[in-house]
């Protein structure tokens, strides 16, 4: 970054940790903790939307680089489009397998990275439900690098729980590097396990 960079506010861009992911786990146990939600079982990977022989190749790679856990049961990875326009890689794991949904995340992003389409990759997220029922997604940004909770209203109309997100951000604090401007906590309307 050069000295006209500073005197116009710029800043460079966040790399993307993808190791940050690895504090899912931790944070789970505090979020339970701090407000009783716990995992949902299921994690997503979201990114514009890729067509051609490339990306196939790379999904064909990433269904057998999860297909190879042999303590999975059905498919590791499921491919959807959201009314968006946007596409999800999800996994589905038993609510007790964080840590290896976690993994599975991780894996996917990383092979879509390795593979050219790090541009492409948007965010990953992790749902929770709580006993009442009411759902709530840990969602990582991956060109901040950071996290940010969002916490979607039931009903079917597009409204969230702010102020779950805000008691979200306050507990997980120490156990995540939460996302700052809240601006840029967008809503994942219509995401997997949510």
């Amino acid at each position: 970054m050069g000295l006209l960079d500073i005197l116009l506010g710029r800043t460079k861009p966040v790399a993307p940790d993808l190791d940050q992911l690895f504090a899912l786990p931790s944070a789970a146990i505090t979020l339970e903790a701090a407000a009783g939600f716990s995992p949902a079982g299921v994690g997503a990977v979201c990114f514009a939307t890729v067509e051609g022989a490339a990306f196939e190749q790379t999904h064909r790679e990433i269904q057998a680089l999860l297909d190879a856990d042999a303590d999975r049961a059905g498919n590791p990875v499921e491919l959807t489009q959201d009314g968006y326009g946007y596409s999800w890689l999800i996994s589905r794991r038993p609510p007790e397998q964080l840590i290896e949904l976690v993994n599975d995340l991780h894996a996917v992003n990383t092979s879509l990275e390795a593979n050219g389409f790090g541009p492409q990759l948007l965010c990953s997220l992790a749902a929770f439900t709580d006993d009442a029922g009411r759902r709530l997604a840990l969602v990582y940004l991956y060109k901040r690098g950071t996290f940010f909770p969002f916490a979607p209203l039931p009903g079917g109309a597009e409204r969230r729980d702010s102020a779950l997100e805000l008691r979200v951000k306050a507990a997980l604090g120490s156990d995540l590097r939460i996302e700052p401007d809240l601006g840029r906590w967008f809503p994942v309307w219509g995401a997997p396990g949510l």
